[in-house]
């Protein structure tokens, strides 16, 4: 199979892509503007829409990376609390998701259309709806935190030193859920440049205080594992209130002002609605990742080293890739919104386009220093011979992971959530899983069999998603 192709170009438009200045344009990218990104040159409004989120993805993933640093030092039991914290939270993290989607969709369809007014209700409207699905989440932690961890499988010791841990994570998750979705009204807006100042002072505040609060540094109390916990609650919820701050301040393209802070029911509805899809995209995309290591755990702890280390490092390069999708998303909803849907369509090829070089540049590196890469997290023969031989099958279809990572966020940001659902449950689940376990299984590829089904699932990803956008269907959604 081979990648979607876009229609032939126009040569005078692509003529007009090229940035006056690339110094001038990352300073603009990093800054923010004032830019109505539903005219002139798409690859300009794409390049700074995605440098900033880029910038904001790697930032998020440092959180999980920093607590597990410190935390490790302090046992397996302090480990193992963070992993089965973390896998509950999961949960939490389908509804901050969809949510997510639901406000890029539908901020970004209102400044399309030139509806400061109705952008500003429909923050108000998403923010809302995060703090009340974020209670139910709340009152588990903060009551049945150690029941959580038994019921993970967590022994007397983890259940001991993780229960705090548990219960601030938990009790505090609405400041995750509120800087998950207010990033996302910031990035509809075209603001992701706030977005990711914010994201880039919550982490620097966790790097400080995560130490201090964990070992008792100086006049700060000795928690543990907690101390992790409450860091990182502290980091956000400082970030959420500057994100409050600048939307009643006013960014570049929005803000909220007493007169918009009013419940509307139907808007509310329609965020619910739209987010649906999307939390259901993130529970099967999850779900499928654990049924794979699953299998892969079938031949032993260095299979499952070997494909997590190789996971990770593919998960890590496709950073400039969600960055490049999330723009995407943006310019779909904005130009959606200002009636040009011609112009939203060729924005998502653009971005697809862009993508593919980027990640088949990727592929060349996972072919030639597969070894030399996982030997970065890892010594162990068996490992390095399973993590480079992971490396090496997902290179095969590499660059056509960019056209599976786009084409989804593409109608996510037309506001059709259920469209990516359906092809997560046709790809991942109905061929990605029962090819896994036949490729491993019954065809004797061992763990090898679970790479190839990834790839395998991530082509049809990608050519269900062409020939669906090619359909048209999402030019058409009323959000």
């Amino acid at each position: 199979m081979t990648e979607p192709t876009p229609p032939p170009a126009d040569p005078v438009f692509l003529a007009n892509e090229a940035p006056a200045g690339w110094l001038r344009q990352i300073a603009d990218a990093l800054r923010g503007t004032e830019r109505d990104y539903t005219d002139g040159p798409i690859g300009t409004a794409l390049f700074l829409l995605a440098v900033p989120m880029v910038l904001e993805m790697m930032m998020e993933s440092v959180f999980a990376v920093v607590d597990v640093y410190w935390v490790s030092s302090l046992g397996a039991p302090a480990v193992a609390a963070v992993g089965l914290t973390e896998s509950v939270l999961s949960l939490m993290y389908a509804v901050a998701m969809g949510l997510s989607m639901a406000a890029t969709a539908v901020v970004a369809r209102r400044i399309g259309e030139k509806d400061p007014e109705g952008a500003a209700r429909s923050a108000v409207q998403a923010v809302a709806v995060a703090v009340a699905a974020s209670v139910p989440f709340a009152l588990l932690g903060v009551l049945f935190a150690p029941d959580l961890l038994r019921l993970m499988g967590a022994d007397a010791e983890t259940v001991a030193v993780g229960a705090g841990y548990m219960a601030w994570m938990l009790g505090g998750n609405a400041v995750i859920m509120l800087l998950f979705v207010l990033n996302a009204v910031f990035r509809g807006a075209g603001d992701a440049a706030v977005a990711m100042r914010v994201l880039w002072l919550a982490n620097g505040i966790n790097l400080v205080l995560d130490p201090l609060l964990i070992f008792g540094w100086g006049p700060f109390p000795e928690l543990g594992v907690t101390g992790a916990a409450i860091a990182t609650t502290i980091g956000r919820g400082v970030a959420v209130g500057i994100q409050v701050a600048v939307l009643l301040r006013g960014s570049q393209h929005l803000r909220v002002l007493a007169r918009h802070v009013r419940l509307h029911a139907g808007a509310m509805a329609t965020l619910v609605r739209t987010s649906a899809g999307g939390i259901a995209q993130f529970a099967v995309a999850t779900t499928s990742w654990v049924f794979l290591v699953r299998i892969v755990a079938t031949f032993g702890a260095e299979s499952v080293a070997g494909y997590t280390i190789a996971i990770r490092i593919f998960l890590f390069t496709l950073l400039p890739a969600w960055g490049l999708a999330n723009a995407a998303a943006t310019l779909v909803g904005q130009n959606l919104g200002a009636g040009q849907p011609q112009r939203a369509e060729r924005s998502v090829w653009i971005a697809g386009t862009v993508t593919m070089i980027l990640l088949g540049a990727v592929s060349v590196a996972y072919v030639v220093g597969a070894e030399w890469l996982v030997r970065l997290f890892t010594d162990e023969a068996p490992v390095v011979a399973v993590g480079a031989q992971g490396l090496r099958v997902m290179a095969i279809g590499y660059a056509i992971f960019a056209w599976s990572m786009v084409f989804p966020q593409a109608f996510n940001g037309a506001g059709d959530t259920l469209t990516p659902t359906w092809i997560n449950l046709g790809c991942y689940w109905a061929l990605q899983l029962p090819l896994a376990w036949a490729l491993a299984g019954p065809a004797g590829l061992d763990e090898g069999g679970v790479f190839w089904a990834v790839v395998a699932a991530e082509t049809a990803a990608a050519v269900v998603g062409a020939l669906l956008f090619r359909q048209g269907r999402w030019k058409t959604m009323v959000v």
